[in-house]
């Protein structure tokens, strides 16, 4: 499976805006963001205004760069939420929060998402009782997620839950933090979803 493997703090900086994709550090005056606020590269301070199209093409990047989704499968998720009843937008958005990397970081159970989709590889969570260390699998409504009991006494684990102990936790999980179980209560409403995406740009600029 094809991944980005360059400098992570580029794709903030030609977002212009954090997509905390290192966790910790991004809180921090380390941020790219907070020290270079402009694009990268030679003519990254004189970049024009973007176009209709540009600024379609960038919600989309930034959604991808958020949830850290290749094009292939970003794409692919959009023609589900476009097969699915209600809005297209809102469909796209619960797919990428319904994924088990999102799930794991949003209970706190790791630092960013990056962080969790390779803890999930290394099969360090249990789907309904299962082993899954497949990232892109997709939760659903009633589904637990939990840490495996063995997984409970490594170093690593503790101390990413030790870190983020005080994450809130939306709605549309329940929490356990003695038992480290969750349930998915129902996917989110678009109120729910904090992600700072706009969703009308995406399916305007699939929808060309």
């Amino acid at each position: 499976m094809a991944r980005y493997t360059g400098a992570v703090c580029k794709m903030c900086r030609r977002e212009g805006k954090k997509l905390f994709l290192k966790g910790d550090r991004c809180y921090t005056g380390k941020c790219a963001i907070e020290r270079r606020s402009y694009a990268p590269g030679q003519h990254g301070q004189n970049r024009s205004k973007n176009s209709e199209y540009g600024l379609q093409l960038r919600a989309k990047q930034q959604a991808r760069r958020y949830y850290g989704i290749q094009e292939g499968q970003f794409h692919k998720y959009f023609l589900m939420a476009e097969r699915k009843a209600g809005v297209t937008g809102t469909n796209l958005l619960r797919i990428c929060e319904s994924r088990l990397d999102n799930v794991v970081y949003t209970l706190g159970w790791a630092s960013s998402r990056a962080e969790a989709r390779q803890l999930v590889t290394h099969g360090h969570y249990l789907v309904n009782g299962k082993k899954v260390d497949i990232p892109s699998y997709l939760l659903k409504a009633g589904d637990t997620v939990s840490i495996k009991a063995k997984s409970r006494d490594s170093v690593k684990i503790k101390a990413v839950l030790e870190a983020n102990a005080s994450r809130p936790v939306p709605e549309w999980l329940d929490l356990n933090a003695e038992t480290l179980e969750a349930k998915v209560v129902a996917l989110p409403e678009r109120e729910q979803i904090t992600t700072p995406v706009e969703e009308h740009l995406i399916v305007e600029f699939y929808s060309k």
